[in-house]
């Protein structure tokens, strides 16, 4: 079963009940845009990078027409839809992935899955499979530190490649080599966990996903549109974080951008803390127990910002950029 994260907090940031167009950036199982859908003077448009969300598509598209609108795309291509005439009301995004997405062999994101490694979540250029059996040892150490938070990461690494020396690294053959190099047991969590968070991270490209899909949901929303981010680990947290704290404190953020005065701030940000799911959320839905939702409100017209958010998280970006060697 489908539980749509942080459903009522985000309903009640949003108030559909006095209409609008909403863009839902990650449809996935359209727990949210069935929802907003239900308040009859509202408009949605889609988006998910998933193909397999369009079946699902179908099923909304049947019930509401024309208020709903599905596209199979990436919300960094935010600025590829055509929304002159449309008064955004907010961009909602929820970076986690669903359950359905976790147990489909086919993906192969879960470490329970078997055979070739994949992970690809739709429009990508190559797999885990790619990355494990092609890239450097120190590439490797540097995704699963910097994107899973990885411990062990340079043993890890050196024991991957000296492990595909005698045969190409599939799902059941990685889990296996961690389980074997990490001495130190958690048993709260799975020892593959960080490095296949790691892994699905790079294929998909997070992190430059999730930076420019918040300049373009800033660049699309007009005056008093909010902007929502439900995230699940730390390093989603840290750049929403910093992108909202940029954008609404008044000072120099940037060689680059003029000192902001307070009248000129670009965003509002109410809350300095995350919500959080309700003990009563987590118990019917565990998985969100990592959940956290931070939103913002567009204050006045888009500014040119981009280069200090880049320059912030360049170190990361870098290590996407490995994966032009595959």
């Amino acid at each position: 079963m489908h539980y749509p994260v942080l459903l009522n907090e985000i309903i009640s940031i949003i108030s559909p009940q006095y209409g609008g167009t909403f863009i839902d950036c990650t449809f996935g199982q359209g727990g949210y845009s069935s929802k907003i859908l239900e308040f009859t003077n509202t408009k949605i448009i889609a988006l998910d990078r998933d193909k397999d969300t369009f079946k699902k598509s179908l099923d909304i598209k049947q019930i509401f027409k024309n208020r709903f609108t599905y596209k199979n795309l990436k919300f960094s291509q935010l600025s590829n839809l055509k929304l002159k005439n449309e008064n955004i009301k907010a961009v909602i995004f929820d970076l986690g992935y669903s359950y359905l997405q976790i147990k489909d062999k086919k993906k192969g994101l879960s470490f329970d899955a078997k055979g070739e490694l994949n992970m690809k979540m739709g429009l990508n250029d190559f797999s885990a499979s790619d990355v494990i059996n092609k890239l450097g040892e120190k590439e490797l150490e540097n995704i699963f530190k910097f994107f899973g938070e990885e411990r062990e990461s340079k043993k890890i690494a050196r024991k991957i490649v000296k492990e595909r020396n005698k045969e190409k690294i599939n799902t059941e053959n990685l889990v296996k080599i961690i389980e074997s190099t990490k001495k130190i047991k958690n048993y709260k969590i799975h020892s593959a966990t960080k490095i296949f968070q790691a892994l699905r991270m790079f294929v998909n490209k997070e992190i430059s996903e999730l930076i420019y899909g918040l300049i373009n949901a800033t660049k699309v929303l007009k005056k008093d549109g909010k902007i929502i981010i439900v995230s699940f680990h730390s390093i989603e947290d840290k750049i929403v974080k910093y992108f909202f704290k940029s954008l609404s404190e008044a000072k120099s953020i940037s060689r680059y951008v003029p000192k902001i005065t307070p009248e000129k701030k670009l965003l509002n940000v109410f809350i300095k803390k995350p919500i959080l799911p309700s003990l009563k959320e987590i118990k019917e839905n565990p998985p969100s127990r990592s959940a956290k939702l931070r939103y913002a409100i567009k204050k006045q017209n888009f500014y040119d910002f981009e280069t200090d958010i880049l320059d912030k998280f360049k170190y990361l970006i870098d290590i996407e950029n490995y994966s032009k060697k595959l």
